[in-house]
């Protein structure tokens, strides 16, 4: 997604997902069988850590993609050990958020003017304080510029997440949007934790599954239930919230997964520590080890696409993902956006090391 100010892509692929089965090119997941070392830190859950098949073939080969993207940055397919850790059982809600800034004083980016020398090629009348806000069309239009959705809106914030108007009255148990990954990493800090890396994000997403589509299982609505916040309707007209939600959610209103995390799909993206790169997980497979240990992202930031923007990694999708454009709450996809730019649709969740690790 292009802001008026920066860049980041935000669901800004297209393909079918009708993808219902793992590949041959997963092996089985191996959880480590270490318990916790301590009592959970509160609100948060122990994640094993352990051996996995990392990355998704859901898009691949089998001739299911339509559009102009084939998650090809979702492969290979490679095995990644990670250890084990905390993390939050939901996204930080914005009540959390807030009592970090009544704590600090803290200012997120979207609340700071954005400068010439930060936004060199900006228009004038966007240097202003603002974020990004998606917008739908009255009505049925291509899906070929995100910038039709997406407006620029000065006064947009994470405590008026889609602008000046709006506040958070009834919204305390909502995941805060409108951070960038500044903000996200700030609030991890103050709160003793840190952003998870990309290969811990998936590996607790996958719940201990090997190779799944989604991180509840292979059927997108088993039963015909909903298992997450996505977008039901013509995109980007109208969202029908057959889900039971139009637009954003509050936190855990759907089953959590094997791990006991809650919106792993769906709801908002999630911000992870790792730089982004198309080809990190080429790059992974070029190096020829058989098993990348707690991988920590590629070392430059630049993307090889778009090498003037420096982007971090978003993992889940969010309520915007849709059949028709954007279905990258599927579990081993990615996202990627400026770590700058920030959006309604776009939180975060933390994790937290044992001690001496």
């Amino acid at each position: 997604m292009a802001s008026a100010i920066g860049a980041t892509a935000l669901c800004a692929y297209a393909f079918s997902p009708q993808s219902t089965a793992a590949t041959s090119s997963f092996s089985l997941t191996v959880p480590d069988n270490t318990s916790a070392p301590c009592p959970n830190p509160s609100g948060m859950v122990w994640i094993p850590g352990g051996e996995f098949s990392m990355g998704s073939e859901a898009c691949g080969t089998d001739g299911l993609c339509v559009g102009n993207d084939s998650m090809r940055d979702a492969r290979p397919v490679h095995r990644v050990y990670v250890s084990g850790f905390w993390m939050d059982k939901t996204e930080v809600t914005n009540a959390l958020f807030k009592d970090f800034v009544k704590s600090t004083g803290y200012r997120t980016v979207a609340e700071r003017a954005p400068t010439r020398q930060e936004f060199p090629t900006a228009p004038k009348k966007n240097l202003i304080a603002g974020s990004t806000v998606f917008t739908p069309s009255p009505h049925s239009i291509p899906l070929n510029n995100m910038l039709q959705w997406w407006r620029y809106e000065h006064g947009a914030n994470w405590h008026h997440p889609e602008g000046p108007n709006s506040n958070l009255k009834r919204r305390e148990n909502y995941p805060v949007v409108q951070v960038a990954y500044p903000d996200a990493c700030a609030y991890a800090t103050w709160a003793g934790k840190r952003l998870p890396t990309e290969a811990e994000w998936e590996f607790a997403a996958r719940g201990g599954r090997t190779g799944q589509t989604y991180c509840w299982g292979n059927e997108l609505r088993p039963g015909e239930k909903w298992m997450a916040n996505i977008y039901e309707g013509e995109f980007p007209v109208k969202d029908l919230g057959a889900d039971g939600f139009v637009g954003i959610a509050p936190v855990a209103q759907f089953p959590p997964n094997d791990y006991g995390l809650y919106d792993m799909a769906g709801n908002v993206w999630e911000w992870c520590s790792d730089w982004y790169r198309a080809d990190y997980y080429a790059q992974l497979a070029a190096a020829g080890t058989s098993v990348a240990r707690n991988p920590q992202g590629p070392e430059t930031p630049p993307d090889t696409v778009k090498p003037t923007e420096r982007k971090r990694v978003h993992r889940g999708g969010s309520f915007l993902c849709t059949d028709q454009y954007c279905t990258r709450y599927m579990v081993g996809t990615r996202g990627n956006g400026e770590a700058n730019t920030a959006a309604n649709h776009l939180g975060f969740r933390c994790v937290q090391s044992p001690p001496g690790r």
